[in-house]
């Protein structure tokens, strides 16, 4: 018998996610995920697990209750960790407590993990302190949608219009105007100040203020509809002193990132915490290239290297994978001068144990090359693990010194499974490779690139992007994602100032 976890995922930021939670996620065989878990998460589950979607939208439900249960024991009998993953907290108006009862009712063992709720994250992000010593010393979180089927309601409006705090509504838009008009018949001030929040925590948010008697009406106009949440009190008032999201440089922009989804994560919360939007438009896989006796000729003669030069976290990781697969480890480099083209190449070097002994200031073959100018090369031997398609500017500079250069691809890129479908059109479109640009435009053509900003990591892509025509608005000085970031940013605050 496996156990289930019950778990909040955060409000839609995926920085919000507990610790506790995304350890579990990255260990769990089975994914079953509601509407308002940010799916971005799922990037984080580990290779093969399964993940099931059984989300709920208003009347929209992929999966009643009922059987989400019944699944939830199914899985539970058939792997080790399944993790039910919910949007804001599992226990806030989330249904986790009916879960946990037919569990334990069922004899299925399972542990609760409390998430981030919107009721108290969303209002932080739009400015508003849910309680302030001098406005409010009170909060109320009420549900704006009840069960189906209640003869009566049993939220008590007149409680709730003599509360002096804050009153905060989840799923309530639906029942806006019913919950406008209950409050000010039981006495709630009319001109009570309202706030209202759609997709709070994420680049995607939206929020209105408005007074209590005209929300219903400025919601209309403002076309918000849910998700969202309604804050409603005096504290309201301090969301032009407090509010911060939306000053994000950022905020607003769609911003699409091609690399792989599992190797986009670094680039897409820099992005994120400036308040960007991130489309995800993979236009390569990458897969290791199999089998390679080359490689393993190689490995197996590791000691007869001078060097080995490390040009991407790809290799790394392929290269590392595959000593480890033949009964080898990281001693067998022992004696052999390692070099890394980067500090995020050096960092996953050094994630096995190694640290390596050059490290160029210039992310680039030319870094390696300046390098290896102040060594003699003569009669010495280096192994180059690498992609399939990649400059020669390194091995022809080892063999034109006097060297010998055993250059071997150890993984390629393809093109994508799945052509993921551009529903809107992204300010800025990154490119971080050759392959992304060359798959890119394989896969959309070079029109919609007409209607969006191109921004690359370094004068290589950039020259594939004008080898194709194509202008290159942002070009990245220090040739790694958190380069990239800095300069769209720079170039942002230039045309949008």
């Amino acid at each position: 018998m496996g156990k289930v976890y019950i778990a909040g995922a955060g409000p839609g930021d995926t920085g919000l996610i507990t610790y506790k939670c995304l350890e579990i996620l990255k260990k769990a065989d089975v994914v079953i995920y509601d509407f308002l878990a940010n799916r971005e998460l799922l990037f984080y589950a580990k290779d093969g697990a399964e993940k099931i979607y059984v989300g709920k939208r208003g009347s929209q439900h992929e999966m009643e209750q009922q059987d989400i249960n019944d699944l939830l024991a199914r899985k539970a009998k058939e792997t080790e960790i399944v993790l039910r993953l919910k949007g804001g907290d599992p226990f806030l108006f989330g249904r986790g407590g009916e879960e946990a009862e037919f569990l334990q009712k069922e004899g299925i063992p399972y542990e609760v993990i409390p998430g981030v709720t919107s009721a108290i994250s969303a209002p932080a992000y739009a400015g508003i302190p849910l309680t302030h010593r001098d406005l409010s010393s009170a909060v109320m979180i009420v549900t704006g949608h009840e069960a189906e089927g209640k003869e009566q309601s049993s939220i008590d409006w007149k409680l709730l219009s003599s509360f002096g705090g804050t009153i905060v509504f989840l799923m309530g838009m639906k029942n806006i105007s019913t919950i406008k008009e209950n409050l000010i018949r039981e006495g709630k001030n009319p001109d009570t100040p309202v706030c209202v929040i759609q997709w709070g925590t994420t680049p995607r948010q939206k929020v209105i203020v408005s007074e209590l008697r005209n929300v219903d009406e400025e919601i209309k106009k403002a076309s918000i509809g849910p998700p969202a949440i309604i804050v409603i009190g005096e504290v309201v008032k301090l969301r032009d002193k407090v509010g911060w999201f939306e000053s994000l440089p950022l905020f607003g922009k769609k911003i699409a990132i091609t690399r792989p989804c599992t190797q986009s994560l670094e680039l897409a919360e820099l992005l994120k915490s400036k308040g960007a939007e991130v489309l995800f438009i993979p236009t390569i896989k990458i897969v290791p290239i199999t089998p390679n006796e080359t490689l393993d000729r190689a490995i197996e003669s590791l000691n007869s290297y001078y060097g080995i030069i490390f040009t991407s976290q790809n290799g790394v990781r392929y290269f590392f994978k595959r000593l480890f697969e033949k009964g080898f480890d990281s001693r067998s480099l022992s004696g052999t001068r390692v070099f890394a083209m980067g500090p995020k190449t050096a960092s996953e070097i050094l994630s096995y144990g190694i640290r390596p002994d050059f490290v160029p200031s210039n992310y680039l073959s030319e870094g390696i090359v300046e390098i290896l100018r102040d060594l003699d090369l003569a009669n010495k031997k280096f192994l180059l693990p690498r992609a399939y398609e990649a400059r020669d500017l390194i091995p022809k500079f080892i063999r034109s010194s006097g060297g010998f250069c055993d250059v071997i691809p150890i993984y390629k890129t393809e093109l994508p499974d799945i052509k993921e479908e551009i529903k809107e059109t992204p300010d800025i479109i990154t490119f971080t490779s050759s392959s992304t640009v060359r798959n890119f435009v394989a896969l959309y053509g070079v029109d919609i690139l007409r209607n969006s900003k191109v921004a690359s990591i370094g004068p290589v892509t950039s020259k594939t992007l004008r080898d194709m025509k194509i202008e290159v608005d942002v070009e990245a000085k220090r040739h790694d994602v958190q380069g990239l970031a800095e300069e769209i940013e720079k170039f942002l605050r230039r045309t949008c100032s």
